[in-house]
């Protein structure tokens, strides 16, 4: 496998790349965004690190411009930027994870390993989905409410494709947490709710029957009858 590393701090790169070539991964190394840019135009990679403070082109524009030319290929942003808001917007310029530094290697293997089998390794169970009046199209990335278009950014799909595949089941914030955001549930953070919140207003507000419920003290549950 091969991974694109973009981090200006030269010690941590130096450091991150002797040890996932020891994990048999083959990695290159840019020092600004538009390097990095430049390098992903140019070569193929099957996974990709960014920091966000980058010279040339900061993580954020980036990862959106990494984005504009494939929805598939997984990105891992590694920042010492940890409110919610800075996730947020990391998630929204289409990150599949946010490592928050300092961070221990170990994690960050186990959180690379889990995106690369994720994206790579599993077995397609159907193009579209549907609850109520609701369609998921996995293969256009489209999104109705009787018929109505519903526009999400990537993290918000990847949050209702889960909640479809668990319709009518009560799913954890821990549950979210591991499976779309491929993290372990850290209690001090409201990512996940404000996400959730973020889909309701989309997919509920304007519809006179909900679908996103909450479960006090257990999670959320999307109601196929409700």
């Amino acid at each position: 496998m091969k991974i694109l590393l973009v981090e200006d701090e030269r010690k941590i790169a130096e450091s991150l790349k002797k040890g996932l070539t020891e994990q048999n991964y083959h990695v290159e190394v840019a020092y600004d965004g538009l390097i990095g840019k430049k390098l992903f135009e140019t070569y193929p990679f099957d996974l990709i690190i960014l920091d966000i403070n980058l010279p040339g082109l900061n993580g954020y524009e980036l990862c959106k411009e990494i984005r504009r030319h494939s929805e598939r290929i997984p990105v891992v942003m590694l920042t010492a930027l940890n409110t919610t808001a800075d996730k947020i917007e990391g998630f929204d310029a289409g990150a599949d994870d946010y490592i928050v530094k300092p961070f221990d290697f170990k994690e960050l293997l186990v959180r690379i390993r889990a995106l690369l089998k994720r994206i790579y390794h599993n077995i397609p169970t159907g193009n579209i989905l549907k609850v109520a009046d609701l369609t998921m199209n996995l293969d256009s990335k489209e999104v109705t409410r009787a018929d109505k278009p519903i526009s999400l950014t990537a993290k918000e799909f990847q949050l209702l494709e889960y909640l479809i595949r668990n319709k009518n089941r009560v799913v954890s914030r821990a549950d979210i947490a591991l499976n779309v955001w491929d993290i372990d549930f850290d209690t001090k953070t409201n990512v996940i709710d404000v996400y959730v919140n973020f889909l309701r207003k989309k997919l509920d507000k304007d519809f006179e029957t909900r679908l996103i419920h909450t479960q006090v003290g257990m999670g959320y549950i999307l109601k196929e009858n409700p």
